[in-house]
């Protein structure tokens, strides 16, 4: 379903092997479920690839690694808001982050602007997520 989904908005989209058997560890890691709709796209593919090769959705083991790494550095608790509440599961291939927001949960996605600190919605959930990041022209969608 999801993989006809992407290719629909985007053809070369670039898909991995499924992670059936990782995403119950990644959660085990994470210490929190990872969001139903993210679960499925994993199922199907480990992460998206998209325009530019740009990581449109990371491999289950980026979203741990990533996630964990921004939970735990003290100097990005030094320079940033808390990032506790996100789910980081994807960029745009020059440092913005994009998350699902999990205190409180919901499916919206938002980014996260490192140089700025800004945090702001840019989709409704995930499908939007990946129709807005895929179907536009430039890796910097989300600003315009």
């Amino acid at each position: 379903m999801w993989r006809r989904a992407v290719q629909e908005i985007f053809p070369e989209a670039g898909f991995r092997a499924p992670a059936a058997s990782a995403i119950a560890e990644a959660e085990e890691r994470l210490g929190r479920r990872l969001p139903t709709d993210l679960g499925q796209v994993l199922l199907e593919s480990d992460g998206v690839i998209g325009r530019s090769s740009v990581d449109t959705v990371w491999t289950v083991e980026q979203i741990v690694e990533q996630n964990l790494l921004f939970r735990s550095d003290e100097s990005f608790a030094r320079l940033y808001m808390p990032l506790d509440p996100f789910l980081f599961f994807g960029d745009n291939g020059g440092g913005d982050l994009f998350a699902f927001v999990q205190k409180p949960e919901r499916p919206d996605v938002f980014v996260w602007e490192h140089e700025s600190d800004s945090r702001r919605w840019v989709a409704n959930d995930l499908r939007d997520y990946l129709g807005r990041s895929l179907r536009t022209g430039g890796d910097d969608w989300y600003q315009r």
